[in-house]
């Protein structure tokens, strides 16, 4: 079962990540370390493969 949007934002912002905004279902994370990375995507709905592999990309970035 996929996870949720809201849960991949959670796990950004443990991580560190600031919400910059966005456009629409769209929002833009930063890390101070300078990763990056959007989801797009209203809360309740469920993240799509590509969107989780972005998300653990990015955190495995910042850890460096």
């Amino acid at each position: 079962m996929p996870r949720k949007i809201r849960e991949l934002i959670r796990d950004l912002q443990k991580a560190g990540f600031e919400n910059c905004g966005g456009k629409g279902s769209h929002r833009n994370f930063k890390h101070p370390c300078g990763s990056k990375v959007t989801i797009s995507g209203n809360p309740g709905h469920d993240a799509k493969k590509y969107q989780e592999r972005d998300i653990e990309r990015a955190l495995k970035e910042a850890r460096k």
